[in-house]
């Protein structure tokens, strides 16, 4: 089975990559900047059509996994066109070609689509993104309703992706330093570990299943309780990190502040299941450790 993975170097593309070539499937993982690790390269850019095209029709892939997005959620307010460009106009080129070629999608989504007024959305649940990398990626999810949309919560993982290091390794990099932290205490999440995840979408992508999915960590968490579990588990000093709110932050874009996902659909469904915070951050901990 041939794999086409968009953001190829990315935290869940990479990890996706090594375990879909681990299962003998012939793998390519698109860039922009990054050259992936994993997988076949193929370069390319959401933001012009034709290397899409070209790319693709190349490729002839029987599953397409876009995971690639403008995700930096800043500059997705700042630079609206850009972002429109590459998370909607890109998506939908994706999708057409994928109908064309008759290639089964999975399209990565994000947490953003909710406004964060209640938490534990279920995959029914009223949309109402607050920032402009939400609308641009509920958008792209209008493009890709007849295939398999994945939406998804915080990815972490024990590698640095994309150039970007994230917040696990982040804090356990400044733990380590012994630097102190400050961590908000009102934003309310459900973390995902990439390894967990990749298995998920995985198994959506090998069984061919369709409809929307949330598919995240199955432990809904404040980002200081978060850290404070990571500092747990890697036997850190938790003295290190303080408590902040979300509104002495100087984020350009609205954040929702409780856009934890309900994972029972995929609990259900999935043979694969979503791991609960301890367990993630065990696998995390042995990966980091190999």
């Amino acid at each position: 089975m041939r794999i086409f993975i968009t953001g190829g170097s990315g935290l869940l593309g990479y990890r996706l990559a090594e375990m879909a070539q681990e299962r003998g499937y012939d793998i390519y993982s698109g860039y922009c900047h990054n050259k992936p690790e994993s997988g076949n390269p193929v370069k390319f850019d959401l933001a012009d059509a034709d290397s899409i095209i070209k790319a693709m029709n190349d490729v002839k892939p029987d599953i397409v996994i876009h995971s690639a997005a403008l995700t930096d959620v800043d500059r997705c307010e700042v630079d609206k066109n850009l972002a429109y460009k590459v998370n909607v106009e890109g998506t939908k080129v994706v999708a057409e070609l994928a109908r064309k070629l008759d290639s089964f999608m999975v399209y990565i989504s994000t947490d953003y689509v909710f406004d964060g007024e209640k938490g534990m959305y279920k995959e029914d649940d009223e949309t109402n993104p607050m920032n402009y990398y939400g609308y641009t990626k509920l958008l792209g999810e209008k493009h890709c309703q007849d295939f398999c949309i994945a939406r998804t919560c915080v990815i972490y993982g024990a590698k640095p992706a994309s150039g970007k290091v994230n917040f696990a390794l982040w804090l356990i990099e400044k733990l380590e330093r012994g630097e102190n932290v400050r961590i908000v205490t009102d934003q309310y999440i459900t973390p995902t570990l990439n390894t967990n995840l990749a298995k998920m979408v995985l198994e959506l992508a090998e069984r061919k299943i369709g409809g929307i999915f949330h598919l995240a960590g199955a432990t809904r968490v404040s980002r200081f309780d978060f850290a404070r579990e990571i500092a747990k588990e890697f036997g850190l000093d938790e003295s290190l990190i303080a408590p902040s709110r979300m509104d002495e932050l100087n984020w350009i874009a609205k954040r929702p502040r409780d856009s934890s996902l309900d994972v029972s659909k995929a609990m259900e469904s999935l043979n694969n299941k979503p791991y609960d915070l301890g367990k993630a951050l065990r696998v995390l901990k042995k990966e980091i450790s190999w």
